[in-house]
């Protein structure tokens, strides 16, 4: 028996050898693992690493293209809502189309005393104020004729107002939306009158530049009947002619309409890119480029103009006018289209209330640059007018 067990005895101890060597071999298997990694990191990184890197740089940057879609596709939603959502403002509110339409509060230049017309070189020019109504006043400038520069120096408004009944004719200059009787192109065009032997009388609207009161088509219609039957007041018989630049035809026909029925006619009327009414020009501005082809323009943009009580129906305000009409238009000109004017002369040239008076168009080619307010630049101009003025009797020329 002693035999038998001893072997079986020594077995498991070998048995138990094996295992613990076993044991320490896988451990020192781990032990050599790590150290081996630990290598390898202070090594520097193996050839899967830089895939990893890459892989998360593209995750990086898909992940900014993912923000950058995000913020693109906020910024056009919103821009489609407001562009979906003008038209319907308007609509509710027609007060913002008349703003757009008068844009009396844009006072361009900036930072002018309109008590001060030599600061912007007109230094032979008097500032006054008249009240057409409780509540109104309005800012007007008299500039003489170039040729009395000298003798206007230091005078008063009393002197200015005489001088109306001196033999020089004298022009009502209504200007256009925006700005101020001080514009630079309004003011250029005042020293080019004046050196022809005008006087130049013209005025603020009440709402516009240090004009006081509320703007609306009949008011400012009011305000240049007022401006006319004070200056008629004190000309005596020198001619008197009315000019319209832009929005300040509409004005200009709405007096010459009313003058004319009341048998008070001007000496004759120039309307400086005219357009037919303001329903027309809306839809030809571009600033409604945009809306053009919207789904109920009219309705949308249009509507809200005439709801308003503004028409500047020129088209129909020549059917009615009996003095010689001048019309001076820009091919080029990118606010009312060049073809508005010619459609206003169209329809006033064979009227019969013009049929003793001359109706004159004269248009201006694309290659002068004219565009919509630079037509005083023409070294025509003089002689235009001139002619014009100068043989403003019956005699209906076209």
């Amino acid at each position: 028996m002693r035999k038998r067990t001893e072997p079986v005895s020594l077995e498991h101890e070998r048995h138990a050898a094996s295992g613990s060597s076993s044991v320490g071999s896988a451990a020192a298997a781990l032990d050599a693992d790590c150290r081996l990694k630990q290598n390898l990191c202070l090594a520097g990184p193996g050839p899967a690493e830089p895939r990893c890197a890459a892989d998360a740089g593209m995750k990086r940057a898909l992940g900014r293209r993912k923000g950058l879609c995000f913020r693109l596709r906020k910024i056009l939603l919103c821009v489609v809502g407001l562009y979906v959502a003008i038209p319907f403002l308007i609509k509710l509110c027609p007060g913002i189309q008349a703003k757009l339409i008068f844009l009396n509060f844009v006072r361009v230049p900036y930072f002018i005393d309109l008590k001060k017309p030599q600061d912007q070189g007109l230094n032979h020019t008097c500032n006054y104020y008249l009240q057409p109504e409780e509540d109104v006043t309005l800012g007007v400038w008299h500039t003489v004729p170039a040729v009395w520069w000298k003798n206007a120096q230091g005078k008063d408004q009393m002197w200015y107002e005489d001088a109306l009944a001196s033999s020089h004719p004298i022009i009502l200059y209504l200007h256009g939306n925006a700005g101020t009787r001080g514009g630079d192109h309004r003011v250029e065009l005042y020293k080019v009158l004046s050196s022809l032997g005008y006087h130049v009388v013209t005025f603020d609207y009440r709402g516009w530049g240090d004009s006081v009161g509320t703007p609306s088509e009949r008011g400012m219609t009011y305000d240049a009947l007022h401006v006319f039957d004070w200056i008629k007041a004190r000309s005596g018989d020198n001619p008197v002619y009315i000019w319209g630049h832009s929005l300040g035809t509409g004005v200009a026909t709405n007096l010459v309409r009313r003058l004319c029925e009341r048998e008070t006619p001007p000496d004759a009327l120039v309307l400086e890119s005219p357009f037919t009414n303001i329903r027309e020009e809306a839809r030809s501005h571009p600033f409604s480029v945009i809306y053009r082809y919207f789904p109920g323009f009219d309705w949308f943009f249009l509507d809200p103009i005439t709801s308003s009580g503004i028409q500047f129906a020129n088209d129909e305000n020549v059917k009615h006018i009996s003095c010689s009409l001048l019309i001076l238009h820009a091919e080029d000109d990118p606010v009312v289209p060049f073809q508005l004017g010619r459609k206003l002369y169209n329809i006033a040239a064979p009227s019969r209330s013009f049929r003793d008076f001359k109706v004159q168009f004269i248009p201006f080619h694309s290659d002068l640059g004219y565009r919509h307010k630079y037509i005083y630049k023409s070294p025509e101009l003089p002689r235009i007018l001139r002619e014009f003025l100068g043989k403003s009797e019956p005699g209906r020329q076209h």
